[in-house]
């Protein structure tokens, strides 16, 4: 029986910092690797001076570039819009004006959203899904929202995958942020996003695929920085690219693992 992964993610971009490695492994031992982007992406703050021009419905449209490349670099055939190119909105920062544009996907109708994943669920008959905690990982509107349409598509579909947040155990966002003596990047401090190490469920050694999520991070070029081994977004606050990814399940069967981590999403 085929493996099909499906992954749920609010912009472009998301899926290669927080997932990639995942991604491209899964891919590379060919099970079905789906990725479904909630929005463009079109309120996202543009780094490279030469692009700064563009008004957020021409980022929308750039970023739909970007994701092409990132995909292509992951080896994932296989991504999808929610709801169509477009449907749904980038809502921006929590507590800024753009949360209240009816066309946000903050805004969204929750079950005409889960309806419309819940179908491609079905169609790709997907055995895991991956999305983010009940906080959005970082407390973006879009993250958050993602997570409540995954959950309620998960739902509607019997509740048969195994459905995951991604996560950041605190010991390991602690030795990303150790920059080098000579990295230009800014020191992050703020270590609120990383969960305890207790909560983790699963981790997926993505070493080898380094370089495929490197250069799928770097198809983003409007969004993120890279320099070798480190990352930063706009702010310029500087993260190791971590080959190892970590999940917390959410829901869906359980594989007996004992007091360890399952080492495969797949694992029953």
């Amino acid at each position: 029986m085929e493996r099909s992964l499906l992954l749920v993610h609010a912009h472009p971009d998301d899926e290669s910092i927080g997932t990639g490695a995942t991604m491209a492994k899964y891919a590379a031992q060919d099970a079905r690797v789906t990725l479904v982007t909630c929005t463009l992406g079109e309120l996202g703050e543009i780094i490279p001076p030469d692009l700064r021009h563009l008004l957020p419905d021409e980022l929308g449209q750039h970023r739909i570039t970007e994701l092409a490349r990132a995909c292509e670099a992951l080896g994932v055939q296989d991504h999808r819009f929610l709801g169509g190119e477009g449907r749904y909105r980038d809502s921006g920062m929590m507590g800024l004006p753009d949360n209240d544009d009816p066309d946000s996907f903050w805004q969204a109708n929750i079950e005409e959203a889960a309806a419309a994943l819940a179908t491609v669920i079905e169609e790709v008959a997907a055995g895991v899904i991956v999305t983010y905690d009940a906080n959005g990982f970082y407390g973006h509107p879009d993250h958050i929202q993602a997570h409540r349409v995954t959950v309620r598509a998960h739902e509607l579909t019997g509740g048969r995958a195994k459905l995951y947040a991604t996560a950041v155990p605190r010991s390991a966002l602690e030795r990303a942020v150790e920059l080098p003596a000579d990295s230009w990047f800014i020191r992050y401090t703020d270590l609120s996003i990383g969960v305890p190490d207790d909560q983790v469920t699963a981790e997926i050694d993505g070493t080898l695929f380094l370089g495929a999520k490197r250069a799928a991070m770097r198809a983003h070029e409007t969004q993120i920085t890279v320099d070798g081994d480190f990352f930063a977004l706009s702010n310029d606050f500087g993260q190791r690219i971590l080959g190892t990814e970590y999940y917390t399940q959410l829901a869906g069967p359980r594989s007996d693992t004992g007091a360890g981590h399952e080492r495969d999403l797949f694992a029953r």
